[in-house]
């Protein structure tokens, strides 16, 4: 028989807090941030560098899958700090952009980093106008310079970058990327595109894959504030051209591959290994793939009532 999750996820929750209330006594950070390195699988407060940069988002995007269950479920979605906390951390869910990146902004801000949150446009997988800026990253000002973050990028993985023209990285499931400075007519001022070139296997499917590089999305660095956030999070959440009201996602980044799942068709991918690849039966299968694959724990109830279902 199984077990309804819910209840063991707000056990795990209660459980983190304690956690991070014996932690902040120990090492002297805040029982939040301690709470979300627990969650992430941290042992403590990351180097403010691009190393630690790296290793916290990196952490967070291997453990916090990117999930849009509660704009199916027709449930409110908020990208406030104390609600992105609250979900990701204390419940134990995954969600999409602008939940994980204010989360994550938040986080780095408790280890010591300054930094803020930026709009982009996302471009992966061609689509056939210009997009609005639905998507949220992050800049954080280093010793070294400003660098780009962002732990909410649900079709594939984006690794932190210096923010450089020119700028090249490469990620643990053989992707390369690149920053470009777009001072073209008709470029907003002080815009940059990321591009990746790599395995398709490591998307959600909208990536081609092969040697060409592909858009990723573009941004600026304009200031952004809280109701510009909001605004975009509910768009996203409830606008009929919006993927996140037409389509149920979930994908997780591996430490060298992508695991995903769309609609019914469940994907896993990772470096010198043949692709997994198979059509979900039922709730049932969805269910088990959904905990065991990408750590979310819903109720049969709650996955009966996903929009998946003849």
């Amino acid at each position: 028989m199984v077990r309804e999750a819910l209840p063991r996820a707000a056990l795990l929750g209660l459980v983190l807090e304690a956690w991070g209330l014996f932690m902040s006594n120990v090492a002297g950070i805040s029982p939040t941030l301690a709470a979300y390195l627990a969650r992430i699988g941290l042992a403590g407060a990351p180097s403010v560098d691009g190393c630690g940069l790296a290793a916290m988002q990196a952490a967070h995007r291997q453990t916090i899958a990117f999930e849009n269950l509660s704009v199916r479920l027709g449930d409110a979605v908020q990208c406030d700090s104390a609600s992105a906390f609250a979900k990701l951390v204390t419940a134990q869910r995954g969600g999409f952009c602008f939940e994980h990146n204010q989360l994550l902004a938040d986080m780095l801000g408790e280890a010591g980093f300054d930094c803020r949150l930026l709009l982009a446009r996302v471009l992966l997988g061609n689509p056939a106008t210009i997009p609005a800026r639905t998507h949220c990253l992050l800049l954080a000002e280093l010793a070294d310079g400003p660098w780009i973050a962002d732990a909410g990028f649900g079709g594939s993985y984006a690794p932190p970058m210096p923010l450089i023209d020119g700028a090249l990285a490469q990620s643990g499931d053989g992707a390369h990327h690149r920053l470009t400075r777009m001072d073209d007519a008709g470029a907003l001022a002080g815009s940059f595109l990321l591009e990746r070139k790599g395995p398709a296997g490591s998307t959600d499917g909208r990536g081609a894959g092969g040697a060409a590089w592909e858009p990723q999305y573009a941004f600026d660095l304009a200031p952004v504030l809280p109701s510009d956030l909001a605004m975009g999070c509910h768009w996203s959440a409830t606008h009929p051209q919006s993927r996140f009201t037409k389509v149920t996602v979930a994908s997780l980044c591996l430490p060298d591959g992508f695991a995903s799942m769309v609609d019914r068709q469940f994907t896993s991918w990772r470096m010198e290994e043949a692709p997994a690849r198979r059509d979900i039966a039922g709730a049932a299968e969805y269910r088990e793939l959904l905990e065991a694959r990408f750590g979310i724990a819903l109720g049969a109830a709650d996955i009966a009532r996903l929009p998946l279902w003849d």
